[in-house]
């Protein structure tokens, strides 16, 4: 059987030699359990609380696992795959119902125990707690740090930190501190914070990145003090403990939240002062809009904004006005980052939804995507068929294999190595029982899908008059990524495959499935 091995390191007190080491004692357990490792993955410097599917070798895992290409799972702990109770929970069932074992070296979890649900449930509260409570001294230490007079964040424009043997601190930077004056001054002179940051790129002043600026550096959010014009410390005011990072159940991306108020720890530094408070306060009023200068109003909900790529630098092309579209790097970063380009939304949308009708709604490509469906079905009841009878002589060998065991242990007395291959012999035989496949299980039929299609076009159609978002959605799904061409005055957009993921979208299959098949559709059509 061939097996993977994965490990994981994430703490300041772990180091990269622990991938090595967590790969040694998996080796030694594989080659103690007669398996042929295939695959190795590994996440250097992750934490457990990050989803499987976000790490990168985690990622190569999952698609390896769930395309099988190794029969067993070898990792040091369970932890290792998640310190999240849920998460884990998850994964190791997707992982088992493959039938793929899991065998945790350290911490004794072996998928083929009888009482392997109630352990790994254990191991996951324990790993979760143990989160929480790194999470919880970490805060702790870190409030000791702001009390010491030390810096507990990162670093801010304008600042270097110092560090000495007890913690970090910051120090004015005069260089940065002076460009820091120059916005603030710019800003209460009311130039724009577009003009601000072509202004800054055209002086090829390195950003807070060390890349270009961009109008959100510069402005930021006045809620939640983020941005040049928006961050205290420039007025000697250090504010800590203002928000955390929380994940979300549903989607495991993190997302900063607010605290309650009274749970702030507000510093005066005067020694950290950059912006003197005439200036804080001129720039503070047209920012709260008491001066002109701040367009008040909702964003504009565009169809395509967001979709299409410049042709120039690559960036997004979005909506710069009530009337056009235009590159996002053009109007955010000044014309010495792009050029830009700019054309009318209302002809872009028009030109781009016909195009999409003629090629999806047309009898030509209806018949053409109805034969290309009919294909994958036929390739999955071969394919089914096939693992099927796979399937069914590997439980006759291992019917015989269980009654072999039985025979020997009934004539020489149990044995610890004849005992442990029954029990893998029987989960083996009772998984490939619960995956047997049922009869019509390929999928929907080429009618179904058919009228799934037509289904999804008739939701387009309805969305474009009642529901922007819902519409950029599902042209989102069925354009992908738009590239826009510009040939002299004249401008034209590329897409590939619409009909491979309007198939996805309505069904869940792929053309690829199907050798050579696919409505492959790279060619530009005018869009201005």
């Amino acid at each position: 059987m061939k097996a993977a091995i994965y490990a994981r390191y994430s703490t300041d007190k772990q180091r990269e030699a622990s991938i090595e080491d967590q790969f040694t004692i998996c080796a030694r357990r594989a080659e103690r359990e007669d398996l042929d490792v295939a695959q190795r993955y590994s996440d250097d410097g992750v934490s457990g609380s990050t989803p499987v599917a976000r790490r990168a070798g985690g990622a190569r895992l999952l698609m390896d696992a769930f395309n099988g290409r190794f029969d067993v799972l070898i990792v040091e702990g369970l932890d290792r795959l998640s310190r999240d109770q849920v998460e884990q929970e998850q994964l190791v069932r997707r992982l088992e119902h493959r039938g793929i074992v899991i065998i945790g070296v350290a911490d004794s979890y072996d998928s083929r125990m009888g009482g392997r649900k109630i352990m790994r449930g254990v191991r996951g509260l324990i790993n979760e707690m143990f989160l929480d409570d790194l999470r919880h001294k970490t805060h702790r230490g870190q409030a000791g740090q702001v009390e010491r007079g030390y810096a507990a964040g990162g670093k801010s424009y304008g600042y270097d930190i110092v560090r000495d043997h007890l913690g970090s601190k910051y120090q004015v930077n005069d260089v940065q501190a002076g460009w820091v004056r120059w916005i603030f001054a710019r800003y209460a002179e009311g130039w724009s914070v577009q003009r601000i940051a072509h202004e800054l790129n055209a002086r090829k002043v390195p950003s807070p990145r060390a890349s270009t600026w961009v109008v959100s550096a510069i402005y930021g959010s006045p809620n939640k003090g983020s941005g040049i014009l928006n961050n205290c410390l420039y007025q000697g005011l250090y504010i800590w403990n203002r928000s955390q990072w929380v994940k979300d159940p549903d989607t495991g991306k993190r997302q900063r939240v607010d605290r309650p108020r009274e749970e702030w720890r507000e510093i005066d530094v005067p020694e950290l002062r950059i912006v003197d408070d005439e200036l804080w306060q001129t720039v503070r009023k047209r920012l709260d809009g008491r001066l002109p200068g701040r367009k008040q109003g909702a964003p504009v909900r565009t169809l395509f904004g967001g979709l299409m790529a410049c042709p120039y630098c690559g960036g997004a092309i979005v909506a710069i006005n009530s009337r056009l579209y235009g590159c996002a790097n053009r109007k955010d970063r000044g014309p010495t980052i792009c050029k830009g380009i700019h054309f009318k939304r209302e002809t872009a949308d028009k030109n781009l939804l016909e195009t999409l009708r003629d090629e999806l709604l047309s009898p030509a490509a209806q018949e053409q995507l109805r034969r290309q469906v009919q294909a994958i079905i036929a390739e999955r009841q071969r394919s089914s068929a096939a693992d099927g009878a796979a399937a069914a002589g590997r439980r006759k060998e291992l019917d015989g294999e269980i009654q072999r065991l039985v025979d020997a242990i009934a004539s020489i007395g149990a044995s610890q190595a004849l005992a442990d291959r029954l029990r893998a012999a029987e989960a083996e035989r009772g998984q490939l029982a619960a995956s047997k496949p049922r009869a019509g299980s390929v999928g929907p039929s080429a009618g179904e899908i058919g009228e799934r299609i037509k289904k999804t076009m008739a939701n387009l159609e309805s969305a474009l008059t009642a529901d922007v978002q819902q519409a950029r959605i599902l042209v989102a799904e069925l354009y992908g990524k738009i590239d826009v061409v510009a040939d002299g005055e004249n401008i034209y957009a590329e897409y590939n495959n619409a009909a491979e993921k309007l198939l996805l979208a309505s069904s869940g299959m792929s053309l690829k499935l199907v050798a050579g098949a696919g409505f492959v559709r790279y060619l530009p059509f005018r869009i201005s």
